[in-house]
C-alpha cells in the first residue's frame, strides 16, 4: 500500500486506535516495516492531524511500557508449548 501516503497514515492510526494494536500488528497488517509504522504515526500524523496524533502517541506509549510483559508473556508460552511437545 504504497500509493497514497496520507490515506494509509489515516489508516494505521485507525487501526491503531480501534485494535489497541502494536506497531508490529500494523506493520504486518499494511505490509509495511515497522520503521515505516513509526515514522508515519510518530512525525507525519503530527502534521496531519494533532489531536489524533496524541491519542495515537497516549497509545504507543502505553505500548512502550507493557512491552516487557508481552514479551514475557511470549517467552512463557514459547517454553510451555515446547515441554508439551516433549511429553
Amino acid at each position: 500500500m504504497k500509493g497514497n501516503i496520507e490515506e494509509r497514515v489515516y489508516k494505521e492510526a485507525m487501526f491503531i486506535l480501534e485494535k489497541r494494536g502494536t506497531v508490529r500488528s500494523i506493520a504486518s497488517e499494511f505490509n509495511v516495516s515497522k520503521s515505516t509504522v513509526h515514522f508515519d504515526l510518530s512525525k507525519r500524523l503530527k502534521k496531519l492531524n494533532l489531536s489524533l496524533f496524541l491519542e495515537v502517541d497516549n497509545l504507543l506509549k502505553l505500548n512502550l511500557s507493557e512491552r516487557h510483559i508481552r514479551g514475557g508473556e511470549a517467552t512463557k508460552n514459547k517454553y510451555k508449548s515446547k515441554n508439551l511437545n516433549k511429553a
